[in-house]
């Protein structure tokens, strides 16, 4: 060995050392730094923020009391898709002007990119090898360069904000007064998150027929459980459901009472104007019905969207409410796989689900990783983590004057429905540990099994849990 190698290794050895007796110092170095050179390539890349300029026109629109449906921002002359609620929220938006809107944009999503790796790591159990705050902060650092973070910042979109809220209910406590309002709320901004109530609605429901049936079963059987006091049908889910349900109905009551003729037009006509965000062939239209008009040479593929979207909409949602009712002990991390299927399957089956929706691949690939260290299939992860940073989607030809993506060939359609795919993958991959899970006898089977059935997750919740438990 020459003196310059042992030199160096004595330098890596040293620095290797200081990683791991400094790891939240170096992890905030880390992001810092990438933070700092993500900011200098957005704006080497002149990024217009666009959607965040038509988020502060339609707080001015909402100011001077004008149609928020009739308004057309920015020189693409865009229109406002969102509900009347959402124009509220961003009227604080008009207070600042387009410099410093798009320093403070940019900022705010850094710092959800931070809140949301933190949720992403609470939703899913992480071995406790590295520090908390160490995770979030390299997780931050790394997940900010992938296509879909990077096309929210460059817009200047919300999605980071509606995943934060959605992360934060699901990963609450059990019982916890609060649980279902970010949720309710997300939905009254952008709507798509309203599967995820209709998710905990179907959970909470099978669980209170799962406690009937089985303190009935006990009964019958005259065992000691049947002398418990019998739970009610009411659950942890359905409340859930139901704060995030009464959270969105005050969103439109207060957006009716504000803008009474803007909310009557949203929820009559432009709700139903599917092609209002835009071409549904284009290819930043990540979802079953902009990879079939792709593939069809159409803009409406009709029956076919809507017979693959009931299919993979009813598949979807029977997973997460599958995963959601399983204990840890036969499906690890299920409360995750629950979160993550519903997630997937509303971007699949949405009229319009743009690239930068996305966002979810943060904790699905941080998810995948997970069971990768556990089945030792880690090929599939990195390749499924390099595809989300690869911006493939943008290869093909695209234009939407001339809508050149109703002609593509089959190379450019599989190159512009990268993310579909990876949504069918991953459903599939759910619901082949899920399946298998649920079949499985769970960890309270017999006697005590069938009296946790009857009276519910109660003796769960008196453990000092971290996280929402599943019940």
């Amino acid at each position: 060995m020459t003196a310059t190698q042992t030199i160096t290794d004595s330098r890596i050895h040293r620095a290797r050392a200081f990683v791991l007796r400094r790891p939240v110092l170096c992890a905030a170095v880390f992001c810092l730094l990438s933070f700092t050179g993500f900011w200098i390539a957005q704006r080497a890349a002149q990024v217009s923020m666009v959607d965040l300029l038509v988020y502060r026109a339609e707080g001015w629109t909402v100011r001077n009391a004008q149609d928020l449906y009739d308004m057309r921002a920015t020189q693409h002359n865009l229109p406002n898709t969102y509900p009347p609620f959402a124009a509220l929220v961003f009227t604080p938006l008009t207070m600042m002007g387009t410099g410093l809107l798009r320093t403070v944009g940019t900022a705010v999503n850094l710092g959800l990119m931070v809140a949301v790796a933190h949720l992403s790591l609470r939703l899913i159990d992480l071995p406790a090898r590295v520090p908390r705050p160490a995770a979030v902060l390299a997780l931050a650092a790394v997940a900010v360069w992938c296509e879909p973070v990077w096309t929210t910042l460059r817009y200047g979109q919300i999605n980071l904000l509606v995943t934060a809220l959605v992360l934060g209910d699901l990963t609450r406590r059990a019982g916890h007064r609060w649980a279902g309002v970010g949720t309710g709320i997300a939905t009254g901004i952008k709507l798509t998150p309203g599967l995820f109530v209709v998710f905990l609605g179907l959970a909470g429901l099978f669980l209170g027929l799962r406690r009937l049936w089985a303190a009935g079963a006990a009964r019958g059987r005259g065992e000691p459980g049947s002398r418990l006091p019998q739970r009610r049908f009411w659950n942890d889910h359905l409340r859930r459901a139901g704060v995030a349900t009464a959270a969105f109905a005050l969103t439109v009551a207060f957006s009716a009472l504000a803008l009474p003729h803007d909310s009557r037009r949203f929820w009559t006509e432009v709700l139903f104007a599917t092609d209002r965000p835009g071409d549904v062939e284009g290819a930043g239209n990540q979802n079953l019905k902009g990879a079939l008009a792709r593939i069809l040479h159409t803009p409406d593929p009709g029956m076919w969207w809507l017979m693959a979207a009931a299919l993979v909409g009813c598949a979807g949602l029977a997973t997460a409410v599958a995963a959601q009712l399983t204990d840890d002990g036969r499906l690890p991390n299920a409360r995750a796989w629950a979160a993550l299927t519903c997630a997937v399957t509303a971007l699949m089956v949405s009229p319009v689900s743009w690239s930068h929706h996305w966002v979810w691949a943060v904790p699905m690939v941080l998810l995948l990783a997970v069971e990768a260290v556990r089945r030792r299939t880690a090929g599939w992860t990195v390749m499924t983590g390099l595809l989300f940073c690869s911006f493939m989607v943008w290869y093909a030809p695209h234009s939407r004057p001339t809508r050149v993506e109703l002609h593509q060939n089959p190379a450019q359609m599989l190159l512009t429905a990268v993310y579909p795919l990876i949504g069918i993958a991953f459903l599939g991959v759910a619901a082949y540990l899920t399946l298998p899970a649920v079949r499985r006898p769970w960890e309270g089977s017999g006697t005590a099994g069938r009296q946790l059935a009857a009276t519910g997750p109660d003796a769960a919740r008196r453990r000092p849990e971290r996280v929402y438990a599943r019940g």
